[in-house]
């Protein structure tokens, strides 16, 4: 660990001085690209110097006690010992975190998809919950939602929405929604007050806007349609909606959100691409694959991640056995605490993965 802390630590001050570089600072592309790998390398280049300057400490303090015959001088030493040594135990699990893989795709857009499973309409009216949920919760992050697509019913829920998040973090944080989501509440219409179980399946991709994914035009079938649902004057007036089909791969993306034919067009490629780089993704890593299905799962009751219980106003994530007791919160926008434990979760899981290679 220590060898790879000095390496990074070169790297950073190797970092610092090609900043300084007038030729580097008048190339704004490469100045932006090293200035961010040095931000990056911040953290634990300092954590080094912590590193060093606490083990240093205990080594003065330890060849101190060799000459010392000061019975206090010698309890004052064995306490400072102590206490750094612990501090030390602490800066080792800071800098095993901090030496986790980054997932490159944390920082990039989100692309979600929330779909009704089983449950009818009740799972198609918490579709619309969960929708509504993670808008407020974009919006307190400061993120801007754009609605791609949606197909609402005439009670008011939705069959299907896909929309774009865009903000700063916005994938580190969402990635963790994927999967189907439990909802066990009494409907409107149950006039025996019975409780009714119903799924919705929550899918969340990266965009990537820059990769290298070739899309044959004759490979792909485009359709025009006319908008429909909430929107405006605009809706129901002209075919500027687009469907593009990838034939070889089936994906199917819609995208209504803009007014133009054009700039529909142009953002349902944006999202092609991104969903045809996931599934080439998954041809070449069959663990990926079956994480992703394990995930996503079918929309069936049985396959869960999550359940919001209304009568106890109850929610749990079954990942981690995590539960409280404030529903009416959560599905008002208040989930970074449940992300911020199953964020805390996830590096665990790769410390102990770690500890065993």
């Amino acid at each position: 660990m220590l060898d790879k802390l000095k390496n990074i630590k070169d790297k950073y001050d190797e970092l610092g001085k090609s900043l300084l570089d007038p030729a580097v600072v008048a190339d704004i592309k490469q100045y932006t690209k090293l200035a961010k790998e040095y931000a990056t390398l911040e953290p634990i280049s300092q954590a080094y110097d912590k590193y060093q300057k606490i083990t240093q400490d205990i080594e003065l303090a330890t060849e101190s006690l060799k000459t010392e015959s000061d019975p206090e001088m010698i309890a004052l030493f064995e306490e400072e010992i102590k206490d750094n040594k612990l501090a030390l135990a602490k800066l080792e699990d800071e800098i095993k975190i901090l030496l986790l893989p980054k997932d490159a795709n944390d920082d990039k857009n989100v692309i979600m998809e929330i779909r009704s499973g089983a449950g009818g309409e009740e799972s198609s009216l918490f579709c619309g919950v969960l929708f509504r949920m993670y808008s407020m919760y974009a919006e307190k992050m400061r993120w801007k939602v754009e609605v791609l697509d949606i197909n609402e019913t005439e009670l008011g829920g939705i069959k299907e929405v896909s929309f774009m998040v865009r903000g700063v973090g916005a994938f580190s944080k969402l990635k963790y929604e994927s999967g189907v989501h439990r909802v066990q509440r009494v409907p409107e219409t149950e006039s025996s007050g019975r409780i009714h179980t119903s799924t919705s399946t929550v899918a969340v991709l990266p965009e990537h806007e820059d990769v290298d994914v070739e899309i044959n035009e004759k490979d792909v079938k485009i359709d025009t349609y006319r908008s429909s649902g909430a929107g405006g004057q605009h809706v129901n007036t002209t075919d500027s909606a687009i469907r593009l089909t990838h034939l070889p791969t089936g994906i199917v993306v819609c995208c209504q959100d803009e007014r133009s034919q054009i700039k529909n067009k142009e953002k349902a490629f944006r999202v092609l691409k991104s969903k045809l780089y996931d599934y080439y993704q998954m041809q070449k890593d069959t663990e990926y694959a079956q994480n992703r299905k394990n995930q996503v799962g079918t929309g069936d009751r049985s396959e869960r991640i999550r359940t919001y219980n209304y009568p106890q106003g109850r929610l749990t994530d079954h990942r981690i056995n995590y539960t409280e007791y404030n529903l009416e919160s959560f599905l008002n926008g208040n989930i970074d605490n449940l992300i911020e434990n199953l964020r805390l979760a996830d590096q665990k899981a790769k410390l102990e993965e770690m500890d065993e290679n």
